[in-house]
C-alpha cells in the first residue's frame, strides 16, 4: 500500500473518530437569549416542542440547562481524586445538557423518552427535564413557571425537595435564586426576539 493511501486511511478514521455527533461547545452568549436561539435555532425548535408537550416554559428550560450545563452538550461532573492525585472516577453520573443521572435517564427513557434518547442530543434533554418538571409540578405542586423551586426539585429529587432536604444546603438555595432571575431574564429576552 503506498505511503498517500495509508495517511489518507489514517486521516479519515482519526476524523471519524473526532466528531463524535456534534457540536457540543457551549453559545458565545449566555446571557442573551435572543443570541443563544439565533446561534442554535435547533435549541428553540427542541425547547418550544418540550413546552407543547409538558408545559415548562422556554425560559424555565434555558435557565435550567444554564446553570446545569452552560448549554454544552457533553458536560461531565469533573474526576474526584485520592490524596489529592489518584483518579477515583466522576462525582457522580451526571451527563449531557440536562445532566441527567444515569438512574433517572433510564426512569424517563422507560416512561417517555424510548431506549434511543440520548443526554447529549438536545431535543431529549429538554424532553427529558420537561417530563421531569412535569411530574414535579404534578406531585409537588411547584408552579412550571416557578424556575428556582422547579432547580430545587431537580437538583435534590422529589423526595428531597419535600423533605426539604435544601435548606441545610444555603450555597444551593443561592443557586436556586439565580436560576430563578435568570429564568426571568431570558423570558424578558425572549419577548423581544424576532
Amino acid at each position: 500500500m503506498s505511503r498517500f493511501l495509508r495517511a489518507s486511511l489514517l486521516l479519515l478514521f482519526l476524523a471519524s473518530c473526532g466528531g463524535g455527533g456534534g457540536n457540543y461547545s457551549a453559545p458565545r452568549q449566555l446571557d442573551d437569549a435572543c443570541a443563544i436561539i439565533r446561534e442554535r435555532p435547533q435549541y428553540l425548535r427542541a425547547m418550544k416542542s418540550t413546552e407543547r408537550r409538558w408545559g415548562i416554559p422556554v425560559h424555565v428550560q434555558m435557565a435550567t440547562i444554564h446553570q446545569e450545563s452552560k448549554f454544552i452538550g457533553n458536560a461531565r461532573t469533573p474526576h474526584t481524586y485520592a490524596l489529592g492525585v489518584i483518579p477515583m472516577g466522576r462525582q457522580s453520573t451526571a451527563y449531557g445538557y440536562s445532566q441527567a443521572l444515569n438512574g433517572t435517564w433510564e426512569e424517563y427513557q422507560a416512561s417517555a423518552g424510548g431506549r434511543r434518547a440520548k443526554r447529549d442530543d438536545i431535543n431529549d434533554a429538554t424532553d427529558f427535564m420537561g417530563w421531569y418538571m412535569d411530574q414535579s409540578s404534578q406531585s409537588l405542586g411547584i408552579s412550571k413557571e416557578d424556575a428556582g423551586n422547579q432547580y430545587l426539585a431537580y437538583h435534590e429529587g422529589r423526595t428531597g425537595f419535600a423533605r426539604q432536604s435544601y435548606l441545610g444546603k444555603p450555597w444551593l438555595v443561592e443557586v436556586a435564586a439565580r436560576v430563578g432571575k435568570r429564568s426571568e431574564m431570558y423570558r424578558e429576552q425572549l419577548q423581544s426576539c424576532r
